[in-house]
């Protein structure tokens, strides 16, 4: 199983991305899938996540921004952030968690993409 991130660059406070994460060995249709993030200093945390149902969860401080959502045909998880802050200057990693799996920390993960939200 091999999962990667693409998309992650350097953009101006206000700017938008669209992360991609795409999967080999595992269908993500069949797993919870979201996105974790890793500032420098700080742990990692839940950014989002997209059940096998399609039912998404954000944290707070993203909800009103970001967007994710997953193509099935295509294997690839998308996450879009608008209205960037400098606070989410992180490395985004994608995970897949399947049923068997108890945390997300036990499933699938990618190596991560940096963003960084600087003038």
């Amino acid at each position: 199983v091999n999962l990667v991130e693409s998309g992650g660059g350097l953009v101006q406070p206000g700017g938008s991305l669209t992360l991609s994460c795409t999967a080999s060995g595992i269908m993500f249709e069949f797993y919870r899938t979201g996105w974790y993030r890793q500032a420098p200093g700080k742990e990692r945390e839940l950014v989002d996540a997209i059940t096998r149902e399609g039912t998404t969860t954000y944290k707070d401080s993203v909800r009103s921004r970001f967007t994710i959502s997953r193509n099935n045909g295509a294997n690839v998880l998308l996450l879009q952030m608008n209205s960037l802050q400098r606070e989410d200057t992180a490395v985004y990693y994608c995970f897949a968690r399947g049923a068997s799996q108890y945390t997300e920390f036990d499933g699938y993960w990618g190596r991560g993409t940096q963003v960084t939200v600087s003038s």
